[in-house]
């Protein structure tokens, strides 16, 4: 149970804006990132996924936050699985327009492979930005 316990440590901490600092302990190396999506297709390590989302959180999106709906550690492949909703409010600098004060609720999964040392070694982000950029007035 350390594996769900340190993915859920690093959820937090990443999805919260704490940035690489407060992650990497739970991360092997840098990790690999794979998500389907035209925000973070270029994102090929944990790492920037990491300063990515600080600089959402922080920046972009200030006061954002997320809900946790359910977590699971799958104990044959040892792969941990979040599934929450991203709260935030596009009242900052940064995206890729001005400040639009919209909010956006997305769901989104994320896949984590732990190693033997109960590390994440990889995470598959599985969300739909389209959604959450019309929600804010992206697109």
């Amino acid at each position: 149970m350390k594996s769900l316990e340190n993915a859920r440590n690093f959820f937090r901490n990443c999805e919260s804006g704490k940035g690489w600092e407060a992650c990497k302990e739970y991360v092997k190396g840098n990790g690999k990132f794979d998500c389907q999506s035209e925000p973070f297709a270029e994102v090929k390590e944990i790492k920037d996924y990491t300063e990515a989302m600080a600089g959402l959180a922080n920046s972009t999106m200030p006061g954002s936050s997320f809900e946790i709906h359910a977590s699971a550690l799958d104990e044959k492949t040892n792969t941990v699985l979040v599934f929450a909703t991203f709260i935030g409010t596009h009242s900052g600098e940064g995206g890729p327009i001005p400040p639009t004060n919209k909010t956006t609720n997305s769901h989104y999964v994320f896949a984590m492979e732990m190693n033997d040392r109960d590390l994440v070694q990889s995470i598959t982000k599985v969300w739909n930005s389209s959604w959450a950029f019309k929600e804010l007035g992206w697109m």
